[in-house]
């Protein structure tokens, strides 16, 4: 496939409250509704990149850094950066994907600075596990 499509233009922002539903009993976000809330705004930015249905095939690692209380607002930001060869089209079979283009050197400072923090996230997992 030839086709390309921009990072920016697969640029998704949500903005969620979060209703006592969603949390555990300490007030806080449940980990699994702030995964749902990712896993959405990541399969919108992926649609709007690939023009089609996707699916999410795996999740590298998640790290909860701060607790998000009753009642505060999270805002969730999902492009991509990457892409592998396929998705799905609409009987569901694997179809190629486009690349990404960056055409502005924005575009190309967002797209590096992610691969390098995936990198050196999933590092930090390979530490951990070889430290257990």
């Amino acid at each position: 496939m030839d086709e390309t499509a921009t990072l920016a233009e697969s640029h998704t922002e949500m903005t969620e409250i979060l209703l006592p539903n969603d949390t555990n009993t300490y007030g806080r976000a449940l980990g699994g509704v702030v995964l749902h809330w990712m896993d959405v705004c990541g399969a919108i930015a992926a649609m709007r990149f690939a023009n089609r249905g996707v699916v999410t095939a795996s999740m590298d690692h998640v790290d909860f850094i701060s607790p998000i209380d009753l009642g505060e607002v999270a805002i969730i930001e999902g492009y991509v950066f990457n892409t592998g060869r396929t998705s799905l089209d609409d009987e569901g079979d694997p179809t190629p994907v486009p690349d990404v283009d960056c055409p502005t050197d924005e575009e190309v400072a967002l797209r590096d600075g992610a691969k390098e923090e995936r990198r050196r996230q999933l590092e930090d997992v390979v530490d951990r596990l070889e430290s257990e």
